[in-house]
């Protein structure tokens, strides 16, 4: 049972910059390979950022949603496979068709190579290539958290008709997903939050899943004691414009807390330009008191939470919640809401409020600014918690025996 595995992990969006879906799979692939396990990952781009010791497959994409060159025109040579045609043609008409080219993609380079793995894992691509992938090797599947959250707060976010139609348009890969995700063996996901809402958003029986925690990475996330506190400074590690996030909420928080004392908002990343975070930042004249870091590499990073009094996590929903979970590796107190997954990645060692209540926000906020030693307190105990609960290690070997699980299953029928 302790023989080495070779494992095939796919996924579409494998970057860390492309959200918490890259983190899994760059830190997941590094711990199974230290464990022993040979490991390739088939990706899309961007471009994952894997060790030396996990091979990297990249499959060609028309790259429609690189930053550097938005929605470009394909050349008519591109548009001769047939996945190419679909991903312009979906594109062009305000879809998401990202998991279902992908998914074919990774079929096509798959065939013939079947007996190259002992097992292939599928990081939410959830198209129907998974599942005919799954007739010729074992398949399993993580699935970090129901879209259907990220839709549904994406319609009730706006009154406009035709936004709310492109929400619907843009997420219709959902059923597609929904419909793989029935006839896996097994899926893999990270809370029990998660699982729960999964199994009821898309009717599988909860006994299919196996629930198994992110780890944290303490080799990117650390304290750094010698640098100084700066009073009155909070920290947020997304600027994503998606109603799911809820910055707006945080904004609105500020803007409160402003009024009484000189309160800094540091947020990691950058705003979409135009975009409802700009904004509201204009409407509420926060200009002021907001730094946006743009993107910054992880030396910087961990200087930008050291200098903060309180890591706040304003998100509505969270499958996990890696922000609450690198903020304690920090050794930075942290305040979240109880969206999702949070609490349990929180513990006791957060202070927890309601999603979308800025009152809330504003009120937890003051309440551990004007309390250093409870902040001291949440701080040990959230950086405790994270040494104790969330290494990728434990990770790795639970992930392992998922696989084991499915390839018995496998192979017995």
């Amino acid at each position: 049972m302790n023989s080495r595995l070779k494992i095939g992990i796919i996924s579409y969006r494998s970057n860390p910059h492309s959200g918490g879906q890259g983190v899994y799979v760059r830190n997941l692939s590094h711990a199974l390979c230290d464990l022993g396990h040979e490991v390739e990952v088939i990706a899309g781009p961007p471009s994952p950022l894997l060790n030396h010791h996990v091979r990297l497959t990249m499959l060609e994409t028309l790259d429609l949603y690189n930053p550097e060159n938005l929605f470009r025109t394909p050349e008519l040579s591109e548009l001769k496979s047939f996945p190419n045609l679909v991903e312009w043609l979906d594109v062009c008409t305000m879809g998401y068709p990202e998991p279902w080219t992908f998914g074919m993609r990774a079929k096509k380079y798959l065939a013939g190579r079947y007996d190259h793995y002992d097992i292939i894992h599928d990081n939410q691509s959830l198209s129907h290539g998974i599942t005919a992938i799954s007739n010729h090797v074992p398949v399993t599947a993580t699935i970090h958290h129901p879209m259907t959250v990220d839709r549904e707060l994406a319609v009730r976010s706006t009154r406009s008709y035709f936004k709310k139609l492109k929400h619907l348009r843009w997420y219709s890969f959902i059923g597609m997903q929904k419909r793989v995700a029935r006839k896996l063996p097994q899926i893999i996901t990270v809370s029990e939050s998660s699982k729960s809402d999964i199994a009821k958003a898309y009717r599988i029986p909860e006994n299919r899943f196996r629930t198994i925690p992110n780890g944290i990475d303490t080799d990117l996330f650390y304290p750094v004691d010698h640098i100084k506190k700066d009073p009155d400074r909070l920290i947020v590690t997304n600027s994503a414009d998606t109603p799911l996030k809820g910055l707006y909420h945080l904004l609105h928080a500020v803007k409160a807390l402003s009024r009484r004392r000189k309160v800094k908002l540091v947020v990691i990343g950058t705003p979409k330009k135009g975009g409802g975070i700009e904004k509201l930042i204009k409407t509420l004249d926060l200009s002021a008191c907001i730094r946006f870091t743009g993107r910054i590499d992880h030396q910087t990073f961990v200087e930008e939470y050291a200098r903060a009094s309180i890591a706040v996590v304003p998100s509505m929903y969270e499958g996990f919640g890696l922000p609450v979970g690198e903020a304690m590796a920090c050794r930075v107190p942290v305040i979240c809401t109880t969206g999702g997954a949070l609490p349990e990645v929180a513990g006791d060692a957060a202070m927890l409020v309601p999603p979308g209540d800025a009152p809330a926000l504003e009120a937890a906020i003051e309440e551990l600014l004007d309390d250093p030693a409870k902040r001291d307190d949440l701080a040990q105990k959230g950086y405790d918690r994270v040494l104790r609960e969330f290494t990728w290690e434990n990770t790795a070997r639970e992930t392992v025996n998922a696989y084991r699980e499915v390839i018995h299953d496998y192979h017995k029928v």
